[in-house]
């Protein structure tokens, strides 16, 4: 190995410590009902973005187990060379259905769907603008596109219609970016009012529903209106990893989208299919999310249960921060919880902005009401919430 490699990194590590910033990869085995077991700790988990806690599901597990057995442990190539087994289609055919659209697109997961959908409907002579706070991959995507891209205000329709009569009459195609549930914050985007200014400016919505769906809209995601129709939604892109609880990311659009990004999204095309256990799993938990109501309505009761016992903002979704500000007391403070059998993950930046690192509790399924009356009691005894918080 190179020296100058060794040390190269060692100083960028070294930078990262002395601001709290370090990584590291802990060994978790997750297990039925929520619980995680790092060394001989057990523990709870409200941290990870297993929903409904499907990914530990019997049926889901066996529907695995049993295409692994059939098809083999994995899928051998790209999708486009023999790699789309034949549990491709079923599965494309019931995510459509679910989402109210005419077709389907499978993606390795939900990165690989973002990077690979925004540079096929944007290039260097089109438009993106996207939320402030969108995620990561989406960033990725517009910058793989070459486009010139704006960010808007965070949720403010308003802002983003400044930016589209500021720059869409010269440009060619324009997107516009945003997730259905922010990762980071748990709120809603205004989807409804972004498809409106979409057609009026005759720009395509991409809503990336990754922690929506299967918790929103009963179960569909985001892009659902209150009397159960799609909102009309151009990209309704999210993953099979979260509340779905195997891997994977999708698109749902019309046919014709579908057939263009099999012929023009480089992150589908160079690269291997999904194992079929993995497909088969997906398609089992989507049949369950489409069949029980009480299953998907039950994380965010459990959210909500949780910010009106401490009084904080009602929660929009399965998400919850607890915005601390400072990196090492977020550490602190995750590590308390810790101690106390409650798995919290401390999220510092870059993944939020600088003075925003906070704990972000994730609820599920999988949790028993005892589950979250014990959380609180936790997080009350460590005085991470103030009695004065505003509701």
């Amino acid at each position: 190995m190179s020296r100058s490699l060794d040390d190269f990194a060692r100083r960028k590590l070294d930078a990262l410590a002395a601001r709290n910033l370090t990584r590291r990869v802990r060994t978790t085995a997750r297990g039925p009902g929520a619980r995680a077991t790092r060394g001989e700790a057990r523990m709870i988990a409200f941290c990870d973005n297993d929903y409904l806690g499907l990914s530990q599901h019997p049926d889901v597990i066996a529907a695995a187990a049993a295409a692994t057995q059939k098809y083999g442990a994995g899928a051998g190539a790209s999708r486009l060379v023999t790699g789309s087994g034949p549990l491709y289609e079923a599965l494309e055919a019931r995510l459509a259905r679910l989402k109210g659209t005419e077709a389907a697109c499978v993606f390795g997961s939900g990165y690989l769907a973002n990077i690979g959908i925004i540079p096929a409907f944007a290039g260097p002579r089109d438009l993106i603008l996207g939320d402030a706070l969108m995620h990561a991959c989406m960033h990725a995507g517009a910058k793989l596109a070459g486009a010139p891209t704006y960010l808007f205000r965070h949720n403010d329709v308003a802002d983003c219609e400044r930016l589209l009569r500021a720059h869409r009459a010269g440009a060619g195609t324009c997107l516009i970016l945003t997730e259905g549930v922010f990762s980071m914050d748990g709120d809603r985007a205004p989807v409804a009012e972004l498809v409106d200014l979409a057609h009026r400016f005759d720009a395509w919505l991409l809503v990336d529903d990754a922690h929506a769906f299967g918790v929103i809209g009963g179960g569909r995601g985001s892009g659902i209106g209150v009397d159960g129709r799609p909102l009309g939604v151009d990209l309704a892109m999210g993953t099979l990893s979260k509340a779905v609880g195997a891997y994977g990311g999708y698109v749902a659009a019309s046919r014709a989208v579908t057939d263009y990004l099999v012929n023009r999204a480089r992150s589908l095309i160079f690269t291997t299919g999904l194992p079929p256990g993995v497909l088969a799993a997906a398609g089992t938990a989507l049949r369950l999310i489409e069949e029980d109501m009480s299953l998907t309505a039950a994380p965010l009761a459990r959210a909500r249960a949780f910010t009106s016992a401490l009084g904080l903002p009602q929660a929009e979704s399965a998400v919850v921060p607890l915005v601390l500000g400072d990196e090492a007391r977020a550490l602190a403070a995750s590590a308390a919880l810790e101690e106390r059998g409650f798995l919290v993950a401390a999220i510092r930046p870059p993944t939020v902005p600088a003075g925003t690192s906070r704990l972000r509790f994730t609820f599920s399924a999988a949790h028993s009401e005892d589950d979250v009356a014990s959380l609180i009691a936790a997080v009350r005894a460590l005085g991470l919430v103030p009695e004065t918080q505003p509701a």
